[in-house]
């Protein structure tokens, strides 16, 4: 995500600045927090200069079912439960559809803390200042919910510092922390990536790498897999690109829509954030340049679909891909080629995410023998779409979400908008691939 004026260059920028604001905590008293995974690079600039260790603390927002991007509360470690029961209330979120988020953000909860800590125990904060950092604040349940959890352990002081906040934050805040530092309370706030030139999503290799640093560990770059894939299809040979990062969770296998390939900007850009969380991607063309210019053959998804379905065989027998789970991202009438693949090849497919796609063109009787989770994202602006996506919704045969993304249009161009659907897809599918080993 690139906007223009932002306050701040990145995460890496607004940290340094807002270490400024914090020089007065300096001393072998201070413990800095981190809210994973985009307060860790903030964080980690505010604990080099006041020297003091870092340490995390892991909180999962509880998104409303039908919109996981608005967050009507939180969890945290050691049983911390924050709610927003306004949000609650107007989304009209029963009991049991609230149990049921809590139950799935805190089974990641625990995932990703023994995936950040691994054998090293949390940080002593009995009768220490504890620093609490984030990358920004918005509703604020999440920042609440880590100064009770810092609370619970022992802080004597909690300092609760992020670079950017809404200009009431105080008020939403008080009583939660002994102090509150922020370097910029613009108005209109609407949210947290607006204020940064880079708001790119942070990755689990990031946050370990950063930790570890902190610790004055230099661990080896992890090695991975990125290079061409020859993939023999039905009538044609296709090129992909295969990125497997170490230690990935899963392979997301791109279906492109009309008019994309596997060089589209949006599709790489995408692409490129799931391999920061972990995943790894294969980008192929479906169809060659001379059927691209066919609106027959665009909209021929049983041809798209044979040959995704082809494509993801062939890939199963990659040595970088194999035994990995599975996911599909579909765009256009990309989606709705997913979609038959997932019907076809049934648990082999373990999640699948349209991004502005045309799921409705796999026609009910697909949709109904899709048993993979799937996520169906478009934007706010695409009216028609959005009305085509809620009808597929409801013929789908296993569980299906519709995640609308405010101010976005088909394309998803306007600015932040692309970065959201992206951060959807990537907790969608590490939401739903299996846990690799070495996280069991």
């Amino acid at each position: 995500m690139h906007v223009t004026g932002a306050h701040f260059t990145d995460r890496t920028d607004a940290g340094r600045r807002l270490a400024v604001r914090l020089g007065h905590l300096a001393g072998p008293g201070t413990v800095v927090v981190a809210l994973p995974r985009g307060g860790v690079p903030v964080a980690a600039e505010v604990a080099a200069a006041l020297g003091a260790p870092l340490d995390i603390c892991v909180i999962r927002k509880l998104g409303v079912p039908y919109q996981p991007e608005l967050g009507m509360g939180a969890v945290g470690e050691d049983g911390v439960r924050v709610l927003n029961d306004e949000v609650i209330r107007l989304a009209g979120v029963g009991d049991g559809q609230l149990a049921e988020v809590e139950r799935r953000e805190r089974a990641e909860l625990e995932r990703r803390a023994r995936r950040y800590r691994g054998d090293q125990p949390a940080a002593d904060l009995r009768g220490r200042t504890v620093v609490v950092v984030d990358d920004g604040i918005a509703t604020g349940s999440t920042a609440r919910a880590a100064c009770r959890i810092v609370r619970a352990r022992g802080a004597a002081r909690v300092v609760l510092a992020v670079p950017v906040a809404p200009r009431d934050w105080t008020d939403r805040l008080s009583g939660v922390a002994h102090e509150l530092v922020c370097v910029d309370t613009p108005s209109p706030f609407f949210a947290i990536g607006e204020f940064y030139a880079d708001f790119s999503q942070t990755g689990d290799e990031e946050v370990l790498r950063l930790l570890a640093e902190a610790r004055g560990e230099c661990p080896p770059e992890p090695a991975g897999t990125d290079r061409e894939l020859l993939l023999p299809l039905p009538g044609v040979r296709s090129t992909g690109r295969l990125t497997v990062p170490a230690g990935a969770r899963g392979v997301v296998v791109f279906a492109h829509g009309s008019g994309s390939s596997r060089h589209s900007p949006r599709n790489r850009h995408v692409a490129r954030l799931l391999n920061r969380a972990g995943l790894g991607t294969l980008l192929f063309d479906l169809l060659t340049e001379a059927e691209e210019p066919d609106r027959r053959a665009v909209f021929d998804v049983a041809l798209l679909g044979s040959r995704l379905t082809a494509a993801v065989r062939e890939l199963g027998r990659t040595e970088e891909a194999r035994g990995l789970p599975l996911g599909l991202f579909g765009a256009s009438t990309g989606a709705a080629a997913a979609l038959r693949t997932a019907a076809e090849l049934g648990p082999v497919v373990r999640a699948v995410v349209s991004r502005g796609g045309r799921p409705d063109l796999a026609g009910p009787e697909v949709l109904g023998r899709v048993v993979a989770p799937t996520l169906l994202v478009v934007g706010a602006l695409d009216t028609v779409v959005l009305d085509l996506n809620r009808r597929a919704r409801a013929e789908l045969g296993g569980r299906g979400e519709l995640a609308v993304v405010p101010s976005a249009s088909h394309l998803f161009e306007e600015p932040g908008t692309l970065d959201q659907a992206a951060e959807l897809a990537g907790n969608w599918f590490l939401r739903h691939l299996p846990a690799a080993a070495d996280d069991r």
